[in-house]
């Protein structure tokens, strides 16, 4: 076994998000020598406030979680809502499926539980610095990364664990990863209502302490590509929408700007009463990659390994949203290899390559390459967005509405509806999503 060179320390993770904070606890757990660096104040300080996590790959890192984590609800009701200017479509489905353990989901408040994962980083060794942001990565004459500079100071690795987030400065900057193209990038925007347990559980047909994820398409985002999202927590309720960066600075693709979506989104006649009497307590904005596989960057660097958001690590389905499950595996994979790495006493990227195998034998990459066309399929599909909340919505004034006037038979009242709109291309654009999902 080599002898690697003193340094500093023998790991240094960049990002005390999900994946910085879960690298970090694995690598300190298995006794080296761990440093974090968080830009932020405190860890979560620069993510935004809400979301949720599917629990599998934090069960594998923290087996006993749901006894000690910040958690908000555990979701047991999935909705989606397609919305007109002044209709909704709704499905809302829950199942004792949704709560078995291994595939139960978590709404989490981001500053809280960043704290927590933190917390278990440091209990188990870690190092950390807060409110200072990484300038560069530090390299030898060979190109390996051995480092970081900050501020004024110049400080030694074996191995660097980006974690940066989705703004991948460092990655493009140090390591000659590309920028994420506009399209393969959203803006997401959110506020959070505080309002009474008890109302959050009436207003969502929830048991005590159970909640409900949603997701709208339409006109949340005036018929751009993007949704809306909510998230019940145990007293408030996380509301937002995402709009991809190609279109919301785009003026004349979208004349409407985010904040003007977000603020029509809260007044839709489907949304109102939700957070009807709620008191606003934050306001925040972050960058969401939304490209998938065909985004994922190189990961695996002599003596540098990235992780997370900065990977590209997302999946937006329509139906379904992940990345904290991706973050975490990825976390833990990385605090894995480095360990690994460090123990065989290389940290070139063939010693790192245990990184890639694990990334790319798990779900992590398998589930953003069996998705990869949907991104594409999605950002091309602006009838998704647009026509089809409205073509819904004749459809079941014409099912629903009662005037007193003799009825024809249901296919008729629909198939005009539907014929406006050209069968074949209806049929053709569906074909085509069925196949990318």
């Amino acid at each position: 076994m080599a002898e690697l060179p003193e340094r500093d320390f023998e790991v240094i993770v960049i990002g005390s998000g999900c994946a910085g904070a879960v690298a970090a606890y694995v690598a300190a757990s298995a006794g080296k020598s761990v440093l974090v660096i968080e830009r932020g104040n405190f860890a979560g300080a620069k993510n935004m406030t809400g979301g949720r996590i599917y629990s599998h790959s934090l069960k594998k890192v923290f087996p006993d979680f749901e006894q000690e984590a910040p958690l908000e609800r555990k979701i047991t009701h999935e909705r989606i809502a397609m919305l007109n200017s002044d209709s909704e479509m709704t499905i809302d489905f829950t199942s004792p499926v949704l709560a078995e353990e291994g595939k139960d989901s978590y709404s989490v408040l981001r500053g809280p539980f960043d704290q927590w994962l933190a917390e278990k980083a440091e209990s188990a060794g870690a190092e950390y610095i807060y409110g200072i942001a990484v300038e560069e990565l530090l390299k030898d004459e060979s190109g390996a990364v051995i480092g970081v500079r900050a501020g004024e100071d110049e400080i030694s690795a074996n191995v660097v664990i980006l974690a940066e987030g989705c703004n991948p400065i460092l990655s493009e900057k140090c390591l000659g990863n590309p920028r994420p193209k506009a399209s393969q990038m959203a803006v997401g925007i959110k506020q959070v209502f505080e309002l009474p347990a008890s109302t959050i559980e009436d207003r969502f047909l929830c048991p005590e302490g159970e909640g409900a994820a949603m997701l709208f398409v339409g006109d949340c985002t005036h018929g751009s590509v993007g949704g809306g999202f909510l998230y019940t927590n145990k007293e408030s309720i996380s509301l937002g929408l995402v709009a991809t960066i190609s279109i919301a600075e785009d003026g004349s693709r979208n004349e409407v700007p985010v904040y003007q979506m977000l603020e029509d989104f809260k007044n839709h006649p489907a949304v109102a009463p939700i957070i009807r009497g709620g008191k606003l307590v934050e306001h925040s904005g972050h960058m969401v990659p939304e490209g998938g596989y065909n985004m994922v960057p190189q990961y695996v660097f002599d003596g540098c390994l990235v992780a997370g958001e900065t990977a590209g690590l997302c999946m937006n389905m329509g139906y379904q949203v992940r990345g904290m499950d991706f973050a975490v595996a990825s976390g833990q994979f990385a605090g894995e290899a480095a360990v690994a790495a460090l123990d065989a006493g290389d940290t070139s990227a063939a010693g790192l390559a245990s990184y890639k195998q694990k990334m790319e034998g798990s779900f992590v990459m398998k589930d953003l390459q069996t998705f990869s066309k949907w991104p594409h399929v999605m950002e091309e599909w602006d009838s998704m967005f647009n026509d089809y909340p409205t073509m819904v919505a004749e459809i079941f004034n014409a099912m629903f509405s009662v005037d007193g006037q003799p009825q024809q038979p249901l296919m008729k009242r629909m198939m005009p509806i539907v014929k406006k709109r050209g069968l074949f291309k209806l049929g053709g654009e569906v074909r085509k999503a069925v196949k990318a999902l």
